[in-house]
């Protein structure tokens, strides 16, 4: 049966240890292979989150109204929680336990209001600054990565600048992510706290172009954090599409953010089924003047889009076809009039993406428009000009994957160049590994491995719970905005959930991220209990016993050591004779 409770530790004491130590005891590598796991498993959403947030942690403070707090304990990890709560992948909420029982937690919800909260105040909170290191360090690009990374640094007193060559900052959160899934305002109101711990920015300057890695290097800038994304968006290489009327949908995208004036004229079909191919379609809706049509190689069940999203792009009356993937684009007079798509029978091989098609099926779509969204590349143009850095066949930077370092020492990477496209809650954890590393980095006789903690966390089994009995609480839903209003704008129609709501939405969490630690290593002294600012770690006392004075240590060790040698020389023979027993019953 899982535990509830608040407790993420449940610590126990007194028990005899009789097993013999050996070399299989212990960890030959634990100076550059410390890892954070518990034997027995973690909460799976904290584990399935990227950026490893105490979920559990917030929520059980949020039901408590501490929201403050639960912001804080967020923030150690995720710099963006409104952001975040508005567009995150919720692979949490995908491994969440209550799943299990009826609905997952509405664990981005929570975090959505928690952040709410916090903008709804006079003084927003800034988290403390713990140092005043004043090293100079550099961020080229102002997107998720880059801008995680600043924050961490800032948290340490560093002196950061963020170069971003675009005019504005959050990268594919400002210029990729339409305002009806995340208002231009959100973005702007988490940067800000960055700009309050000190961090600098210089929009309108490419790395590369302006100014150079050696340059800055000559102004004192004593490490560089590389993570500019993948913001070019990939061709099809099929006959047709250099013709007037395609357009890239990253290109589509950053015009339709910021040019009220740009509209489609004609029919406008989007290739893709990913949630940027979403993206671009529902945008491609509010600004067409006819139909959009959406085609993609995958089934209904296949697309990597977001099944929420599928179904909010459905009903703003977008139509997709799936199993279509286009043979060549046609044209007239260099102009789109159509495209001619071919069937297509399945779209992976082995696991390997390598599509098959039935060349006897095919059909022509007339359109004026083409939006091609079939994922995104990475451009360097000048950057690495000059520098040891080496890419890799998909012009993702070759780095070591557990420090970021690049063959520059000075340099470090992360975020879409170093992993390829995925998602910010990837890329905002990226950015704080990779500030870990710049830390130790600039700091004389510091190495970037010895001492460092893996974070290589696993959930609990689930395989032997006991979930019947539970409550049948219905999952809470945001109220959404007038839908009809809402379709023809770029305004966000999402609502935000009710403190009732969180109350009652905060209730579900089964707390099943409580533990025993080794109540070998544990002695008891409590301090974890005091430390700990969230109230996560509970000591329970399971046996009634009072420590030795001080001068009769000694002697006690002594007899406990003989006692326990005396148990162990016991044991063995009776383990050899179970063992035997054992095989003759076999």
């Amino acid at each position: 049966m899982l535990r509830q409770g608040v407790s993420c530790l449940s610590i126990s004491t007194g028990a005899v240890y009789d097993t013999e130590w050996g070399p299989d005891k212990w960890n030959p590598d634990y100076r550059t292979n410390r890892r954070v796991v518990v034997a027995t498993g973690t909460s799976p959403c904290k584990a399935e989150c990227p950026a490893h947030i105490g979920i559990q942690g917030y929520i059980k403070l949020a039901s408590q109204g501490r929201y403050t707090e639960a912001l804080e304990l967020i923030k150690h990890e995720n710099p963006f929680p409104a952001v975040c709560g508005r567009i995150c992948s919720r692979q949490c909420e995908s491994a969440c336990t209550r799943g299990d029982v009826d609905e997952p937690v509405a664990i981005d919800d929570i975090k959505k209001f928690i952040a709410e909260q916090d903008f709804n105040k006079d003084n927003r909170y800034v988290p403390e600054v713990k140092h005043h290191y004043g090293n100079k360090i550099a961020i080229i690009g102002g997107g998720p990565s880059g801008l995680s990374c600043a924050f961490y640094l800032a948290l340490d007193g560093y002196k950061v600048t963020v170069f971003e060559k675009q005019k504005a900052l959050g990268g594919m959160l400002t210029f990729g992510i339409p305002a009806f899934r995340l208002e231009k305002d959100v973005v702007n109101a988490e940067i800000n706290i960055l700009k309050e711990l000190g961090v600098e920015f210089k929009t309108g300057v490419e790395v590369g172009k302006d100014v150079s890695l050696n340059d800055l290097r000559g102004q004192g800038f004593e490490a560089f954090y590389l993570a500019i994304g993948a913001q070019i968006g990939r061709k099809l290489g099929i006959k047709g599409e250099n013709a007037a009327g395609v357009i890239n949908g990253v290109d589509f995208l950053r015009k339709a953010n910021f040019n009220e004036e740009f509209k489609l004229e004609g029919p406008t079909l989007v290739i893709g089924g990913g949630n940027v191919a979403i993206d671009v379609a529902r945008s491609a809706r509010r600004i067409s003047v006819l139909q959009v049509n959406m085609y993609c190689l995958e089934s209904r069940k296949e697309m990597p889009a977001l099944e929420e999203e599928i179904d909010e792009t459905l009903s703003e009356g977008i139509v997709i076809h799936n199993s279509w993937g286009p043979d060549r684009i046609l044209t007239e007079n260099g102009r789109v009039t159509g495209v001619e798509f071919k069937k297509c029978i399945s779209v992976y091989e082995n696991g390997k993406f390598n599509p098959n098609f039935d060349e006897n099926e095919k059909r022509i779509v007339k359109a004026d428009n083409i939006l091609l969204s079939v994922g995104q590349a990475i451009e360097w143009g000048n950057l690495l000009v000059d520098s040891k850095i080496a890419l890799n066949p998909n012009k993702t930077i070759k780095a070591d994957p557990d420090t970021y370092q690049t063959d520059e020492p000075d340099v470090f990477a992360g975020g879409d160049v170093l992993t390829g496209p995925k998602f910010a809650i990837d890329a905002i954890a990226m950015g704080k590994k990779g500030a870990i590393s710049i830390h130790r980095y600039v700091h004389p006789g510091q190495s970037l491995t010895i001492g460092r903690t893996k974070r290589d966390y696993r959930p609990l089994d689930k395989a032997n719970l006991v979930l019947e009995g539970y409550d049948r609480l219905p999952r809470q839903k945001a109220i959404q905005r007038d839908t009809k209003i809402f379709k023809e704008s770029f305004v966000d129609s999402r609502g935000t959930f009710t403190e009732e709501q969180v109350k009652k939405e905060t209730e579900r969490c089964l707390g099943c991220g409580a533990t025993v630690v080794d109540e070998y290593l544990c002695v008891g002294c409590g301090v974890c209990t005091t430390k700990c600012k969230f109230d996560a770690i509970s000591l329970v006392r399971k046996y009634d016993a009072e420590g030795v004075e001080l001068r009769k240590i000694k002697p006690a060790v002594i007899r406990h050591a003989i006692k326990r040698k005396v148990r162990i020389a016991v044991k063995k023979p009776l383990k050899f004779i179970e063992s035997i027993l054992s095989g003759e019953r076999n």
